[in-house]
């Protein structure tokens, strides 16, 4: 991953998955108002973006493995079928895992999160990015007649992708919960009720979206 746009493509995912109320921003907003402290909503935020991380890390770390075993033109239509099952499972089905409650712990945020990406195929989003660069090396080392295998990621790579990708996503969704919070001071609940969206499905069609991208050339 050494060209320029993998990393941009992790970011702007990043920043897509910050915009979905699911993944975080708006569980913060509700910590904050609850507290009636600014702080309590980005305090919530770290602990929500270590789940996230979490979750994006083991996706990679699973791609990562399965590459070295799978060809890369197999393992694509498999990417490609998961994320339109879910694409379509959360079309016609959209569900989230259940908490406690509002009282929660650093650790049952985090948990959270992790429950949150996984379900919502947070990390198979990235997956395409992933395959592409794979497939881009793949070509590259058999038009050098060199054996056919996919170059492993260093730890470094790993970890940086997902940095990139858990920083943009944090700072979407703490700008979100940041104006939120100060338009519920003005407004009251009558905003987060006028600028709502359909976010399961808009998430469902990004799902089939980065299905489809899976399987690009």
């Amino acid at each position: 991953m050494t060209a320029t746009w993998p990393w941009a493509v992790l970011a702007l995912l990043g920043a897509y998955h910050g915009l979905n109320p699911a993944m975080g921003w708006l569980f913060a907003l509700a910590l904050g108002l609850q507290e009636r402290r600014r702080s309590a909503v980005f305090a919530a935020l770290i602990p929500i973006g270590v789940g996230h991380a979490a979750a994006i890390a083991i996706t990679i770390l699973l791609f990562h493995f399965v590459q070295q075993v799978v060809p890369i033109h197999v393992l694509k239509w498999i990417v490609a079928a998961i994320l339109f099952a879910l694409g379509f499972y959360r079309i016609f089905r959209a569900s989230h895992p259940r908490g406690a409650g509002m009282r929660v712990s650093r650790w049952d945020l985090s948990v959270w999160s992790f429950l949150m990406a996984s379900a919502h195929g947070a990390g198979l989003m990235i997956v395409p990015v992933l395959m592409s660069k794979s497939a881009h090396a793949m070509g590259h080392h058999m038009h050098e007649a060199m054996p056919e295998t996919v170059p492993q990621m260093s730890l470094f790579v790993i970890l940086l992708a997902v940095l990139v990708h858990t920083a943009a996503m944090l700072i979407v969704a703490g700008i979100l919960a940041g104006v939120f919070y100060q338009g519920y001071e003005k407004w009251g609940l009558g905003l987060l009720r006028h600028a709502w969206l359909n976010f399961d499905l808009i998430w469902a069609l990004a799902l089939l979206v980065a299905g489809v991208a899976a399987l690009w050339p």
